[in-house]
């Protein structure tokens, strides 16, 4: 298949770039970036490879230029976020064109907008993948792995590190060439401010973000996490239909979150717009940090819960149960000391790899969880980090 990188010049999109490079069925990647030179420069670093690469400009936001890549290939990764704001419209051109799709996207606005679209996809014989990166994407088989075990699933949360469970982040993510916030930055400012899609009594609802839930997880594990806005709670009550609760949260320090939400505060009110508040989380002003400081006396601690995790509550032989699901040891490290670009676009190109061989080619826009097969592809990311372990995810009940 011909692959077409958009955004394959940035961190994710170079990290999906090597890694698609050595997977069978590849047969020419075409790294497309609005900025030629950062395409040229990933490109570049392929050169040895067996597999065709070339630099390509594309600017997404010119509909010619656009449509004109998209023809040309098989298959695109659309790494260019943020995807409340390129989401739709990338996919539309694909599905336009005829090209399956694969993306990354983290936001829960355009992927409501994007499952929309499967009747079309459908029509047009495209497959398109979204949200196949760490969260959403892992976070999303892991859900997956623990509703299995339930006859009728009550709740199903996913969580990811920020900066508790050992987690130390890399504040240079956050910021983008000439200093301005990433696209990761402003997005996560995005699922912060306003309302969010969370699930509540089996239905689609709005609350706001950063509201505290506490779990009592199998191994005597818990403590509490913080929502926030992200598309697993929205695609989970369509695949996994959960009757109770569903969001996916956060796993991170009171004093951070304490953090957040004095930012959360502001741009509810209009003082912050994104990026100004994506800069003050890479550097943090000193007066705010200190009322966050103090404010972090009315925040509770994640305490011993785990930081990368799904659990799922339900009914099982009319026996209720809680079942958490976790990677493996190893390859929960690779996702705890990973930068996020290694973490995101990796599960993106081995999800690539079953789009490929047909494993997941059914047309129609989908989350990983309804087409990923979860056992392979743990299997293929242990294989990938030159590890022993098989694909099976650690399951604890209680």
């Amino acid at each position: 298949m011909r692959v077409l990188a958009l955004g394959g010049g940035g961190a994710m999109g170079a990290v999906a770039v090597r890694t698609a490079a050595g997977l069978a069925g590849v047969s020419e990647i075409v790294v497309a970036d609005r900025d030629l030179h950062a395409a040229q420069l990933v490109s570049s670093t392929l050169t040895a490879e067996t597999v065709p690469v070339r630099a390509e400009r594309v600017d997404i936001t010119d509909p010619g230029e656009l449509r004109a890549a998209l023809d040309a290939a098989d298959v695109v990764l659309n790494t260019v976020g943020p995807y409340y704001e390129f989401g739709v419209g990338v996919l539309g051109a694909a599905i336009e064109t005829g090209t399956h799709y694969l993306d990354i996207c983290d936001d829960w606005e355009p992927t409501l907008e994007m499952l929309e679209l499967d009747e079309r996809a459908r029509s047009a014989g495209v497959c398109a993948v979204i949200g196949m990166g760490a969260s959403p994407g892992v976070s999303n088989l892991l859900a997956l792995a623990a509703a299995r075990e339930f006859e009728v699933l009550r709740d199903i949360y996913t969580a990811w590190p920020v900066d508790a469970g050992g987690m130390n982040p890399d504040m240079g993510e956050l910021v983008g060439p000439q200093g301005r916030p990433s696209a990761a930055a402003v997005h996560w400012m995005q699922q912060l401010s306003g309302t969010v899609a969370q699930v509540g009594d089996g239905r689609i609802v709005r609350r706001r973000p950063l509201r505290a839930v506490r779990l009592d997880l199998p191994g005597g594990l818990g403590g509490t996490a913080y929502t926030c806005g992200h598309p697993e709670p929205v695609t989970l009550h369509r695949t996994l239909r959960p009757t109770g609760e569903s969001a996916n949260l956060m796993v991170v320090r009171p004093s951070t979150a304490a953090y957040l939400d004095s930012l959360r505060r502001d741009l509810d009110a209009g003082r912050l717009t994104n990026a100004e508040a994506a800069a003050l989380v890479a550097a943090p002003g000193v007066l705010r940090g200190l009322r966050a400081a103090f404010a972090s006396l009315w925040f509770s601690s994640p305490r011993t819960l785990p930081p990368f995790f799904a659990v799922a509550t339900g009914t099982r032989e009319r026996r209720a149960e809680t079942v958490l699901a976790r990677l493996p040891a190893a390859v929960e490290a690779f996702v705890l000391t990973a930068d996020m670009a290694t973490v995101t676009g990796v599960p993106l190109a081995l999800g690539l790899s079953q789009v490929i061989d047909g494993g997941a080619l059914v047309p129609g826009v989908r989350p990983p969880e309804a087409v990923i097969d979860p056992r392979r592809f743990f299997t293929d990311l242990a294989a990938h980090l030159g590890l022993p372990e098989s694909g099976d995810v650690i399951l604890e009940r209680a």
